[in-house]
Parts: C-alpha cells; sequence; structure tokens
C-alpha cells in the first residue's frame, strides 16, 4: 500500500496500518490508535480508509441520540443502503456492524472514539462481546478505534478495561523528532531550527495554523514570532490555551495553568512548584496526575537519586506560552505584540530556548550517532545532582547516560554532558566534567570509558582543543 501524498513521514505509523489493514484472518482484528491532538492521525486513518475501501467515521460530542443518528447517516451511505439506517441503541448498532462489515474490503475506523464512550460508557463492553463472539465465529472484521485524550485511550486496554487482551495493534502517534521537524518545516539552519523548535515543537498541525509560513532565515525568526504565534489573527495565538481544556477537562484551571506556569519557570520539584502557586503539596498532586497522564507534563528521573526526580513541560508551546504569552495577555490582544516580544527576549533565551536546547541534547544522546559515539547503547539518558562535598557546592549535569545494568558490576556511566545555550565554553566546562567523572568514580560508578560532551550553541574558545572533552555544536546535533 502506497502512502498517501499528503502524508509526510509517518513511516513507521503506516507500516503497521497498512499490515493491520491487509492481514488475512478469521477472527475479528481490533487496533487502537492514540496521540495527543495535532499529530495527524486523522490524515492517516482517512487515507487508509480510502486505500482499502473501508469505513471511516469520525465521532462529536454529542448526545448518544444524536450520535447514533450520525452513525447511521455514515454507515448507510458506505453500506449505498436503499433505506436510511436507525439505531436505538449502540448495542443494536454494533451487532449490525460485525454482520455486515466482514463482507466490504477495508477497516471500520472510529475516529474520536472518547466522544462516544463518554456518553455511551457500554460502549467498549459491546464492542467486547462482539469481538468475543466474532472470534468463535469466525468474523473476518478488522476495527480501529482512535483518539487524543491519553488519559482515556491509554485506559482501553489497561487494568479490568473489556478490551483488554483483544489489540492486535496498539499504536501512539507522537510529535516528529527535532531533525524531522527541521525537515518538515524546510529548516536547514541549525539555529533557527532550534529556535523554531522550542515554539511549535514537533507537531505537525502548527505549520498549517501558520498557513504553511517558515522563517526565511535566522534574521526573519522574530518577524516570524510576531506574525504567527503572536498575532491574534492566528489560530497558533490561542492554542496553548486550548490544550489543557481538551486533554485535561480540568475543573479548576487557574491552578493547571499556574502549576504549568510553576514548571515553564524553572519550578521542577514537587516542593518548588507548591512554593511558586502558593499552596501545599499535598494540594498539587491531582493535577500533577492529571498532567502527566494527558502528556503535557512529564517526570524525569534524577539518574543520581533513586525517587528523586525533576518536572518538566512536555509541549514547548506550552512554555513558550507560559514564559512569554501569559504575563502580557491583554497587552497581545490589544496588537502590541513587538512591544511584548522585545520585553521578553531575554526570558526566551534563558527560559525558553536555553532548557529546550538542554532537552536536544539529551535527545540526541539517544541517537545511532551517539550510541555509536558511546560505544554502547543508552539504557537510561536523563540529567542529574552530584554534590561536591570537599569543594561544598552541588553540580547539575545536563546529559547522564548509563549502560544496562549488570548484575555484580558497578553501573557504567557512558556519557556526561553540559549544555549551554548563551555561553562559549572553555578548558573549565570540561574540567568541571572531569571533577563529575570523578565523583562518580568515587561512588562505585565504573566511568573508565565515560565520555565528556560539551554541547555549546554559540561555540567554544580556541584553547578548548586542549581539553578533555568532545566539543558538540548545533550542526553535529542535526547532523
Amino acid at each position: 500500500m502506497i502512502k498517501p501524498d499528503h502524508v509526510f513521514d509517518r513511516d513507521f505509523e503506516w507500516r503497521h496500518l497498512a499490515a493491520f489493514a491487509t492481514r488475512s484472518a478469521n477472527r475479528p482484528q481490533l487496533g487502537v490508535v492514540s496521540g495527543r491532538r495535532r499529530m495527524g492521525k486523522t490524515f492517516l486513518l482517512e487515507g487508509l480508509a480510502r486505500a482499502t475501501g473501508g469505513f471511516y467515521f469520525s465521532a462529536t460530542e454529542a448526545t448518544e441520540t444524536e450520535s447514533l443518528s450520525l452513525f447511521a447517516d455514515a454507515l448507510s451511505g458506505y453500506l449505498d443502503s436503499p433505506v436510511p439506517l436507525r439505531f436505538e441503541s449502540w448495542d443494536e448498532a454494533v451487532t449490525l456492524l460485525f454482520k455486515v462489515a466482514p463482507e466490504h474490503p477495508g477497516p471500520i475506523v472510529l475516529d474520536e472514539f472518547p466522544y462516544l464512550s463518554k456518553v455511551s460508557p457500554a460502549l467498549p463492553s459491546i464492542l467486547q462481546r462482539e469481538i468475543d463472539r466474532g472470534v468463535s465465529q469466525g468474523t473476518p472484521i478488522k476495527l480501529l478505534l482512535c483518539g487524543s485524550p491519553m488519559s482515556v485511550m491509554g485506559g482501553l486496554l489497561a487494568g479490568t478495561a473489556p478490551l483488554r487482551g483483544r489489540a492486535n495493534l496498539e499504536l501512539v502517534v507522537r510529535p516528529f523528532d527535532y531533525r524531522m521537524a527541521a525537515r518538515f518545516w524546510n529548516v536547514d539552519d541549525p539555529a533557527l531550527a532550534v529556535r523554531l523548535h522550542s515554539v511549535v515543537g514537533g507537531t505537525p498541525a502548527y505549520r498549517r495554523f501558520v498557513n504553511d509560513d517558515s522563517p526565511n532565515g535566522l534574521d526573519d525568526f522574530d518577524d516570524w514570532v510576531l506574525r504567527t504565534v503572536l498575532d491574534p489573527g492566528t489560530p497558533l495565538f490561542r492554542e496553548a490555551r486550548y490544550l489543557l481544556d481538551e486533554e485535561t477537562e480540568a475543573r479548576d484551571p487557574g491552578l493547571f495553568h499556574s502549576v504549568l506556569s510553576a514548571v515553564a519557570h524553572g519550578r521542577a520539584s514537587r516542593g518548588g512548584i507548591a512554593d511558586y502557586i502558593g499552596r501545599k503539596s499535598t494540594d498539587i498532586s491531582h493535577p500533577l496526575t492529571v498532567l502527566e497522564d494527558c502528556g503535557l507534563l512529564r517526570r524525569d528521573p534524577d539518574l543520581f537519586h533513586a525517587g528523586r526526580s525533576h518536572y518538566r513541560v512536555a509541549e514547548p508551546l506550552i512554555t513558550f506560552y507560559q514564559v512569554v504569552m501569559r504575563p502580557q495577555w491583554g497587552l497581545l490582544e490589544s496588537g502590541r505584540a513587538s512591544l511584548v516580544w522585545n520585553a521578553a527576549k531575554a526570558r526566551f533565551a534563558s527560559q525558553v530556548a536555553g532548557p529546550h536546547f538542554e532537552d536536544l541534547c539529551r535527545r540526541f544522546a539517544t541517537t545511532d550517532e551517539a550510541a555509536e559515539l558511546f560505544g554502547d547503547l543508552p539504557a537510561e539518558v536523563g540529567s542529574g545532582v552530584l554534590t561536591d562535598q570537599a569543594n561544598r557546592n552541588k553540580m547539575e549535569l545536563d546529559v547522564v547516560v548509563l549502560a544496562q545494568p549488570d548484575p555484580g558490576r558497578p553501573r557504567r556511566v557512558l556519557a556526561l554532558g553540559e549544555a549551554k545555550w548563551g555561553k562559549t565554553m572553555g578548558p573549565a566546562d570540561a574540567a568541571r566534567l572531569s571533577r563529575a567523572r570523578e565523583l562518580l568514580a568515587a561512588r562505585g560508578y565504573d566511568t573508565a570509558d565515560t565520555r565528556l560532551l560539551c554541547f555549546s550553541a554559540t561555540g567554544f574558545t580556541r584553547d578548548f582543543s586542549s581539553a578533555s572533552a568532545l566539543a558538540l555544536s548545533l550542526p553535529d546535533l542535526y547532523a
């Protein structure tokens, strides 16, 4: 099956969907496709249905009665039914679907499935019954359930859920990685690519939100920000505010926005977040859990301290909104974007682009090129904090790469890295990493082959060549 021309990349996802749709089986096949909104899931599934002659139905927010009516109309058109179908319940609709679908090619795609299951909680159980019945009767139906709320879609196959153990495909459509995102936006300057990615990340739909307007070079980045994400006339302007409402259905959105703001401003610990928003640590357990479940927040462990972790905003656009836009929302709505952006450039560099560059350096450590550099496959990539008792200070390491644990042997440290967005790095930075390696060796880690990596967005001093660390610049990240 040839992937539709309008679908950029997504070769991995298309391969699995095509295999699912063309697989011969004498029993029901169930697939679950999830992923946050704006990732292009609908493009993939509509293209799959067209290529295979399958049935595609996209649900909307509606009552059960209206949803059944819309489904009946769509199914009538697909079956070329001379008499319009009408269903009194999903029990009746699903029973008929399992009878007629095997007579037609292609899969049955139910997009935005959470809208249906929300107003009809029995629907997953009805599907389970028909799938189990189809196994015994040899019904060759292929059913794809798709949706965006990660907390809902993740629960379809978990624990004691009715559909657990019935799926043949579980596919998560994720954002483009930073290299693919640069290709998608037609940007070949690494310095520009990092800045662009720190605003829109790897979400494909955001390019459509700005009418395919890509910055024409580093000199055009400021103007691009003003005419896109800071322009009240573009859909991207309010997207970060909508994301929280769409993904969480928060009863207290102000609290959720404050939690995201705290993390975006560098408060990475639970205590730091609570202190920033003026609440007790116990009061923020629920919003932290919800934001993690829906993929807007992630918790990265400190690789040197069990039980200690750092919270980070998972969606770059939300970080940009919390740091640059939210504090001056009134001015932005009144069309004074230039004033706001000129005042926010320093904050953008230190609180948006800088931390984002560190994150990209950690992502680089998971690439094939990095594995070749380390001489082994990384088991864990993250950050960590070390205490230097002799010098009475703490060392925050931006990039920590650990090998697979080997029982009975010290844990191998493949690499230690430091990332600087706005600083030219020199031998002192390499010496700091060397000191960290010594501290880890004293704590029982295997550091015999540890590579020291200095990542700099601005470059290195002339005498850095004498340092014991490897210099990695922006082009190296995008090579």
